[in-house]
């Protein structure tokens, strides 16, 4: 199981301006030698042909042998994404403006662009909370870094691969990959049901309930703050713009890792699994009036889940997503389904039983009664040959 740790670089002046220098002169050469694999190649630039062609003028740059490999690598990566992304009909169909404009001129990286280092141009001594880094004004020895002590004990024990150099917002961080042994999947003795919605984000079969309020609040808040920011037209706005909606992706990713591991935790105490509504698409299947398309698109629903899967596995709690069809309409005592289950958005009462209580906490029932069936489907053993 790959995950990435990332930690704070602490550089003195001089060490800031020799990793400014290093980025802008690396993804520079990426630009030189993306126009080079369009020009000769089109999309389907190769890392052999490509070598040949542009290794030489790069190490005659100043770049390091090491570093021209990951410049070149990193170009053939950027048209593999790109074909891939194609090929997904993500950037539209043959005819689409957004597709036409993605394959009629080369791919650009910005100039301070995330740079990747292997273990030949980057060591870590993590006693001493420092790194060795290579640069074009030469190697950056004692470069300081900080993070957690939890993160300080999986760099020890399973950093394995490349680390990415990055900068953001006036910070320089390092993005290192660690490759962490999942323990075996258990048993579970049932299911946590996990009901996720726009204003309550996560509601589980137990009735915990962990509201969107506060995140829908500071997302409209921001939006305002938006409008009033584009209405100056200016590149400076322009700026402030894309900085503030980092700031508020980070904020909603916080919130989501906070509600995972509450759920993981419940389930591992427990002996449970946790299971999920499979709602892939659902934004392309659901329609909602005009003022509410901004408040779904924004849904982070998708990053709740793959939260909740990867700390699942990295706990070896048993996870699964089921069919979410009539979840919230469906009677979880006898079985009863209609609309008329649910008169109002919080409300369920059951039109046949009688049964009555909070829709989502209903749900989440469901869907843990649906996991039930589905993980014995799951794992029944395969049939004999005849």
């Amino acid at each position: 199981m790959k995950l990435v740790v990332q930690v704070k670089l602490l550089p003195t002046p001089e060490q800031a301006a020799a990793l400014a220098d290093t980025l802008h002169r690396v993804n520079a050469a990426a630009n030189q030698v993306s126009a080079v694999a369009f020009e000769q190649f089109g999309l389907r630039g190769r890392e052999t042909p490509l070598r040949r062609l542009c290794y030489g003028d790069l190490k005659a740059g100043g770049l390091g042998a090491q570093a021209t490999q990951h410049v070149i690598k990193r170009v053939v990566d950027a048209y593999s994404t790109l074909r891939g992304n194609i090929r997904a009909g993500r950037l539209g169909g043959p005819a689409s403006r957004r597709r036409r404009k993605a394959e009629s001129k080369a791919v650009v990286f910005r100039p301070d662009a995330a740079h990747a280092f292997d273990d030949r141009n980057l060591s870590w001594q993590l006693d001493a909370g420092t790194v060795s880094i290579w640069t074009t004004a030469g190697r950056c020895k004692n470069l300081r870094f900080v993070c957690s002590p939890e993160q300080a004990k999986t760099l020890a024990a399973h950093r394995k691969g490349e680390s990415d150099l990055a900068y953001r917002d006036g910070k320089w961080f390092l993005i290192a990959t660690c490759d962490i042994p999942e323990p075996l999947v258990r048993e579970p003795a049932d299911w946590v049901g996990v009901d996720r919605g726009i204003v309550n984000l996560a509601t589980t079969s137990d009735g915990d309930n962990h509201q969107g309020r506060r995140l829908d609040r500071y997302r409209r808040w921001q939006a305002h703050k938006r409008a009033e920011i584009q209405a100056e037209r200016t590149r400076s706005a322009a700026r402030l713009l894309k900085k503030r909606a980092r700031r508020e992706a980070r904020h909603a990713r916080h919130v989501n890792h906070k509600i995972s591991k509450q759920v993981v935790a419940v389930a591992a105490r427990t002996g449970r699994g946790i299971a999920l509504e499979e709602l892939s698409g659902i934004r392309g299947r659901v329609t909602v009036p005009r003022d509410q398309r901004a408040r779904l698109s924004s849904w982070p629903f998708h990053q709740l889940g793959e939260f909740i899967a990867y700390k699942a596995r990295r706990q070896g709690v048993p996870f699964i997503e089921v069919d979410p069809a009539y979840t919230s309409q469906r009677c979880p005592r006898c079985g009863h389904t209609e609309r008329a289950n649910r008169p109002a958005r919080d409300h369920f009462c059951c039109r046949r039983c009688g049964l009555a209580g909070p829709a989502d906490v209903v749900a989440g029932v469901n869907v843990r009664d649906r996991a039930r069936s589905a993980w014995v489907f799951v794992n029944m053993p395969q049939p004999a040959p005849a």
